[in-house]
């Protein structure tokens, strides 16, 4: 995953807990901003469903939330570490020192 990538955004929402779809793009655009467009935000679903790494809880009226597996939690983590290491490379790089 790249680091703007939407599925990667989505799996930092769900971090702290279950979301349903509208409270996963609020939580993006804290983050970054931005929400994502419909179709970015239920395709990154549907595919992070299809490979394991969140799952769909019961339905609560219309919302169905969803949540990280434990596989999801594991890639996020790599993913987040792996951006941590880009970042300060970059920001060493570039001269700037992190506190």
């Amino acid at each position: 995953m790249q680091a703007n990538d939407s599925q990667t955004l989505v799996l930092s929402a769900l971090a702290d807990g279950p979301k349903h779809g509208y409270a996963i793009n609020n939580a993006i655009e804290e983050l970054t901003g931005a929400r994502l467009g419909a179709g970015s935000l239920y395709g990154a679903l549907s595919r992070l469903e299809a490979k394991g790494l969140i799952e769909t809880l019961e339905e609560q009226g219309r919302r169905r939330p969803v949540q990280l597996t434990p596989a999801g939690r594991e890639v996020l983590e790599q993913e987040l570490r792996a951006m941590a290491r880009v970042a300060t490379t970059g920001l060493r790089n570039l001269g700037i020192r992190l506190t």
